[in-house]
């Protein structure tokens, strides 16, 4: 079995999801007592968040490129990012190490891709949302047909993200507002919605809505079993 890196952190809410993800599809593959092997670094998520809203992309990308390092170091295989927003800085924590990197857009779209679904709605931070990074890598990478909320609607989605999710604070009101995001999504002829931010796997289920979804944080952990294990 590989060791799994994890850069986590970002929040820890979702990257415990990540933990408890990768460990059930580890018992589930090899059955008996095993777990997964992880190398993680947690990060502290504040000082990551003030410069992503202050646009200091090269900042957060210093942190994440030391925090991989020490990763790679600690022996993993290969390295997940346990969050979608931060892949904006992905290619320089490519070039900071010599292990691969399991890039959660390209786990999604082949996710995607198995299920022959070429329409896809996509919620997540303002970030992922409206920079090219993510969904760019969808539609350049795998033809996929990208379609995100109005401008209106996108704020909503980022700030219950930043102000509850991450918080660890799922609240009724919130789930309504995006099952109604997801419909319109729906409606305008989207196949099946990303759940393209690592928290919202917390506050919407498959049981919740008869629109497929795609959870980030179950399919990037579904494929780090993957590549773990095979």
């Amino acid at each position: 079995m590989k060791t799994i890196g994890l850069l986590a952190g970002m929040s820890w809410e979702s990257s415990a999801g990540y933990y408890r993800s990768i460990n059930q599809g580890i018992k589930d593959t090899l059955g008996g007592l095993h777990s997964a092997k992880i190398a993680m670094v947690s990060v502290d998520f504040d000082p990551i968040e003030k410069l992503q809203h202050k646009g200091d992309w090269a900042g957060t990308a210093d942190i994440l490129c030391d925090a991989a390092k020490h990763i790679e170091l600690a022996g993993a295989d290969f390295l997940l990012i346990c969050t979608n927003t931060m892949h904006k800085v992905a290619p320089q924590i490519e070039q900071a190490i010599d292990i691969p990197l399991l890039h959660i857009a390209d786990a999604t779209a082949e996710e995607l891709v198995s299920k022959n679904i070429k329409s896809v709605g996509l919620l997540g931070t303002s970030f992922t949302m409206e920079q090219a990074f993510y969904k760019g890598r969808l539609q350049d990478k795998y033809g996929l047909t990208v379609l995100t909320p109005n401008e209106t609607d996108r704020q909503v989605i980022h700030d219950v993200i930043y102000n509850e999710l991450c918080l660890g604070h799922v609240l009724p009101a919130s789930k309504q507002q995006y099952l109604r995001i997801i419909n319109d999504l729906s409606h305008n002829g989207a196949e099946a919605v990303i759940l393209g931010c690592t928290e919202i796997g917390m506050l919407i289920q498959q049981s919740d809505t008869d629109v497929t979804l795609v959870d980030t944080t179950q399919v990037h952990a579904n494929k780090a079993v993957e590549w773990a294990t095979k």
